[in-house]
């Protein structure tokens, strides 16, 4: 039951604040092909090899600078997977595809992508998969097991418990960038960036067309921004706002949690299936967690462990990025009543020495929490805005992790620009427990005239897929860039029971999360 829900969904959500932005940077600088002859070579295609690898795929390398701004310093290799078109004739051309994170594999996701993309893209699109700097097979930023499962509470309870966490931010940073090498600093959205459009280069294409979602539309949006001339087609689903500050980024996060949590509670009193439906779930919800709270409630699979209130709020925000909204009232039932859990509940132990999340993050958001003073205030706008949540916990991870690091981000956020492209499509479901949709709805009015936004009217994480009107808007999209009308709305369609379920390889359909306990966590190979 430990580790419960490891992956889950896919991304989008909802909020109803109104998005602050803090600029912290200014917009990255539009690019051209200028003084990199030599510097990217080419992509020597195989059959992929690793255990688990479907048939049909192919894998390669792809060499760059680990330091764009020194092309021809160390290099590092780009772990790319290639599904072509399958119907030649129709070839439009490439379509590079990342799940988020950040520290989702793309890799990975090209080898499921027959299970994602309907057959039409399938058809018309060579899909290319890439495992980011510092992620899975790309020079991965690895540290210290023992240091990372020796990390102090996140919710310091005073000074002397903040400068705790700052040290050992500090002590993890440094035995990571001595583990992973140079990669570790240069792991930002911006230099991925630049090696996405070195794997356009090394293909001889003119343009890309681009499917991110979740952490995968940062690098969408940026692209845009820097090589937008590049770009045929692109659809960000699920999306980041890479202009808020640390309090407009607290807050959106928390408040949308809270709404998956009360969209969980509708559908209960609703659905006579649900397994806590006729009772008060909101009032059971609180009752578990007063009992967690107070070291009462045991593990029904384990009952020498206790569990934590922070296990059950981890659990459900990983459940509600499917939804998986039977498989959340089912365990919640055997949990308050001490029943063993029905088989196929749990998942792996957790176990891994990747740790990619903050070497990214905290280059690409210039969140600096100063002390416990700032940090406390944080946590009490947090839950004020989610009673039952207790706030976001991935929106609370990613701020105290950066809690420590030096003062300048890499690629500090900015309000985004884009000038040059065609017109992109942004996806959003409404509910979403990870990227509220109030984050959607701020980057798309940031570029109004350059981006469209169709919202998903339900829940989860992910909107490509989720109804007939999602997916025949986006193909229609990526294949005749058929662009539809802006402010277009999909109904919502009734989520079906889930579990919480892995493939042999230990490894999901899902985007990645990034940790252990957070939503789409995957263990490293």
């Amino acid at each position: 039951m430990r580790a419960m829900i490891r992956a889950i969904g896919a991304v989008i959500a909802s909020g109803t604040l109104v998005v602050g932005a803090g600029v912290a940077g200014a917009a990255p600088q539009q690019q051209e092909d200028v003084g990199l002859q030599g510097v990217v070579g080419s992509i020597a295609w195989a059959p992929c090899s690793e255990p688990g690898a479907p048939a049909g795929v192919e894998c390669g390398k792809l060499s760059l600078p680990v330091d764009w701004s020194k092309p021809r310093g160390e290099k590092f290799d780009l772990a790319v997977a290639r599904r072509k078109a399958t119907d030649p004739a129709k070839r439009i051309g490439i379509m590079l595809i990342n799940p988020g994170g950040p520290g989702g594999s793309g890799v990975s996701f090209a080898y499921g992508a027959n299970t994602y993309f309907s057959a039409e893209v399938q058809e018309r699109f060579d899909i290319i998969g890439f495992d980011p700097r510092g992620v899975a097979r790309s020079q991965p930023v690895k540290c210290s097991l023992d240091l990372l499962n020796a990390q102090p509470s996140l919710f310091p309870k005073d000074q002397a418990e903040f400068d705790k966490l700052k040290a050992y931010n500090q002590e993890l940073a440094a035995d990571c960038r001595a583990r992973s090498g140079a990669i570790f600093d240069h792991a930002d959205t911006i230099a991925v960036t630049n090696d996405m459009d070195a794997i356009r280069r090394s293909l001889g294409e003119q343009k890309i067309n681009y499917y991110g979602i979740s952490y995968g539309t940062i690098m969408g949006q940026q692209y845009a921004e820097r090589f937008g001339h590049r770009v045929r087609a692109m659809v960000i689903d699920s999306n980041m706002d890479h202009s808020l500050d640390a309090k407009a980024f607290n807050a959106t996060e928390a408040a949308t949690a809270e709404d998956s949590f009360q969209e969980f509670v509708k559908w209960c009193d609703r659905t006579e299936s649900c397994a806590l439906h006729g009772r008060d779930v909101a009032a059971y919800w609180d009752d578990l967690l007063a009992r967690a709270d107070r070291g009462e409630l045991k593990d029904p699979d384990d009952p020498t462990r206790t569990v934590t209130s922070e296990e059950i709020t981890g659990t459900a925000f990983s459940v509600f990025y499917g939804p998986a909204w039977s498989f959340l009232a089912s365990w919640l039932d055997a949990l308050g009543s001490g029943t063993p859990t029905p088989a196929g509940m749990s998942a792996f132990a957790d176990e891994t020495a990747g740790n990619p999340f903050p070497a990214v993050f905290c280059q690409d958001y210039q969140y600096r929490v100063k002390d416990y003073r700032e940090l406390a205030g944080l946590v009490a706008d947090a839950k004020r805005l989610a009673p039952h949540m207790g706030g976001s916990r991935l929106g609370h991870y990613a701020i105290a992790s950066c809690i420590g690091y030096p003062a300048k981000a890499n690629n500090p956020q900015h309000r985004l620009r884009i000038t040059s492209s065609p017109k992109i499509l942004m996806l959003n479901a409404l509910h979403d427990p990870a990227t509220a949709y109030a984050w959607a709805a701020n980057a798309h009015k940031q570029t109004r005239d350059k981006t469209v936004l169709l919202t998903y009217e339900g829940w989860g994480h992910g909107a490509y897929d989720r109804s007939e009107c999602t997916l025949g808007a986006s193909d229609d999209y990526l294949v005749d860039l058929t662009v539809p009308r802006d402010g277009t709305r999909c109904a919502a369609v009734e989520p079906q029971p889930q579990t919480a379920s892995v493939d042999s390889a230990g490894t999901t359909a899902l985007p990645a999360g990034p940790k252990p306990g957070l939503p789409g966590w995957q263990r490293q190979r």
